[in-house]
């Protein structure tokens, strides 16, 4: 399996931007499908987006869509999540996350690695 740390978080007014990151180490990076998911306090785990192995197909929330951009270098073993235009609602911890399965994924449970999180706070 492979180890995640994301990174990038931060304090952001409304209308601004941060770019995610998330760093993996072990199994072959590359050929595993990978998603941002994000949790807000007292709410349940959500899914952001994903992207497959290769960085050809990926999917949005439709929260997100249009504002959030997934993307991967498996040469450097890491994937992006570029904010922009934040609202105070995307205030939450944003956790990136491998699946195994050789498909992409969207839900939480066929996801198998995590990593710690990154705190976004969104002001207002």
């Amino acid at each position: 399996q492979v180890q995640l740390v994301e990174s990038g978080g931060g304090l952001v007014q409304a209308g601004g931007s941060l770019r995610l990151s998330c760093a993996a180490s072990g199994r072959t990076f590359s050929s595993v499908s990978m998603g941002w998911f994000r949790q807000a306090p007292g709410k349940e785990r959500e899914f952001v987006a994903a992207i497959s192995w290769s960085g050809d197909s990926t999917y949005y929330a439709d929260s997100v869509k249009g504002r959030f951009t997934i993307s991967r270098d498996n040469a450097k073993n890491t994937v992006y999540l570029q904010m922009n235009s934040l609202k105070p609602e995307d205030t939450a911890v944003y956790y990136c996350a491998a699946s195994y399965l050789g498909v992409v994924v969207v839900t939480t449970n066929l996801f198998a690695s995590w990593g710690q999180g990154t705190q976004v706070t969104v002001s207002s």
